[in-house]
C-alpha cells in the first residue's frame, strides 16, 4: 500500500497536481469507473427526483486521485458525509460528500417545502432524512450495478454525519491511503447548482473496475462505450436517428406479427410442474403518498386517507402482480377477502412472469 511516508516531497507535489493518476489507475480502469459512476448516479438522480418532486440532473463525472490530507487542504469546510457499505456482490465502502447547504435544501424539498425555509443547521431528524434519501438513491444505483455485473449487489443502510474536513479526517482509511475522487455536478431545477463528491479507496475502485472489465471480456474502450449506450437507450436512439440519413440506406421500423392467444396452451400444460411453488398473496386496501414531514407528524389517533372510496373493491396481488379484485369480509375473528372479479388464466400467467 502506498502512503505519504513512502513518498518524497516531489512525489507528493506531483500527486497534488494530478500527475500520479496514470500510475495509480490505467486508462481502461478510469473508463470503467466512469461508466459505473454514470450508471449508478444516473439512477440515483432519478430516485432523488421522485423523492423531492423536482428534476434532478447529475453530469458526467471527473475522476482524480487524492489523499485525506489533500482533502483537508482542498476542502477545509464542514460537509455532510454519507458512508455507503457494499455488503453483497462487492465488499467495500465509498463516501458521498455534500455541502451542508445542499443537504439542507434537499431535506426541505423532501418535507414538502419550496426551499425557502431550508434549515441553517442540520439536526438528527434532518440527517436521518438525508440518510434515507441516500439509502434509496444508492440502493437504486446498486440495483443498476446488479444488472451490469449480472449478480446481486447490495448495500447496508448508510451512516450520515457532519465533518469539518479542516479539523478531522473522514475516518475511512489511513491518512496516507490514496483515494479515488469522483466529482459530479448536480442541478435541481434552479434551486441547486453544485457539486457532489464520491470517495473510494483505490483498492476497492480497482477491484470494481477490473470486475467490470473482466465481465465484458475485453479491455478496450469500445466495450465500455457499448455498455454506456446500452444503459442509455434514449441517447442511443438519438445517435441512431442522427446517423441514419447519411448512410444512404432505406430504413423502416420492423413489423412483428401479433401473438396468438393459443400460444398459452403450451404454458398451461406445463404449469402443473410449478403447483407446489409458494407465492406471496397480498390484499391491498388502498394507497397514499405522504412527505417525510407528514410521516413525522403522525401520532396515535391520526387518520390517513387512502385513494379508495368506502366499499370499493380491494386489489389482490400475487408476488406483486395484480390478479383479481374482491371485498373485505370477516371470518370468525380474522379478516378475509371474497373474490368478486378475476383476470383470465392467460392474463394471470402473463402477469406472473
Amino acid at each position: 500500500m502506498v502512503s505519504e511516508k513512502d513518498l518524497t516531497q516531489a512525489e507528493i507535489d506531483a500527486l497534488i497536481r494530478g500527475e500520479f493518476n496514470s500510475d495509480v489507475l490505467t486508462e481502461i480502469e478510469k473508463d470503467a469507473l466512469g461508466e459505473i459512476a454514470n450508471i449508478t448516479m444516473g439512477t440515483a438522480a432519478t430516485t432523488l427526483s421522485n423523492l423531492i418532486g423536482k428534476k434532478v440532473e447529475i453530469t458526467t463525472p471527473q475522476i482524480s486521485i487524492t489523499t485525506q490530507s489533500q482533502l483537508r487542504h482542498d476542502h477545509p469546510l464542514p460537509y455532510v458525509i454519507v458512508n455507503v457499505q457494499y455488503t453483497d456482490g462487492l465488499e467495500g465502502e465509498n463516501l458521498l460528500i455534500l455541502k451542508i447547504r445542499d443537504a439542507a435544501l434537499i431535506v426541505d424539498l423532501m418535507m414538502g417545502g419550496d426551499s425557502s425555509e431550508a434549515p441553517a443547521e442540520l439536526n438528527d431528524i434532518h440527517l436521518s432524512a438525508i440518510g434515507e434519501a441516500m439509502n434509496q438513491m444508492m440502493g437504486s444505483g446498486a440495483t443498476s450495478m446488479s444488472s451490469v455485473f449480472q449478480k446481486k449487489i447490495s448495500i447496508s443502510p448508510p451512516s450520515v454525519r457532519v465533518v469539518n474536513l479542516a479539523e478531522e479526517g473522514i475516518q475511512q482509511a489511513n491518512n496516507g491511503e490514496l483515494l479515488v475522487k469522483i466529482v459530479f455536478r448536480m442541478t435541481i431545477e434552479g434551486i441547486i447548482d453544485s457539486g457532489i463528491m464520491q470517495l473510494i479507496p483505490v483498492d476497492f475502485a480497482k477491484q470494481t473496475a477490473e470486475y467490470l472489465i473482466g465481465k465484458l471480456g475485453h479491455s478496450d474502450d469500445e466495450q465500455l462505450q457499448k455498455l454506456s449506450t446500452e444503459q442509455t437507450p434514449a441517447m442511443t436512439k438519438a445517435v441512431a436517428e442522427e446517423k441514419a440519413p447519411s448512410s444512404g440506406i432505406a430504413v423502416q421500423q420492423v413489423q412483428f406479427a401479433p401473438l396468438e392467444e393459443n400460444q398459452s396452451s403450451h404454458e398451461m400444460s406445463n404449469i402443473s410442474l410449478l403447483l407446489d411453488v409458494p407465492l406471496q398473496f397480498t390484499v391491498e386496501l388502498g394507497r397514499t403518498q405522504r412527505t417525510i414531514k407528514d410521516v413525522l407528524e403522525l401520532g396515535p389517533g391520526a387518520i390517513i386517507e387512502l385513494d379508495k372510496m368506502a366499499g370499493e373493491a380491494v386489489d389482490i396481488y400475487v408476488n406483486g402482480k395484480s390478479i383479481a379484485k374482491g371485498e373485505v369480509v370477516v371470518i370468525d375473528e380474522n379478516y378475509g377477502v371474497r373474490i368478486t372479479e378475476i383476470l383470465s388464466s392467460t392474463e394471470r400467467i402473463s402477469n406472473l412472469r
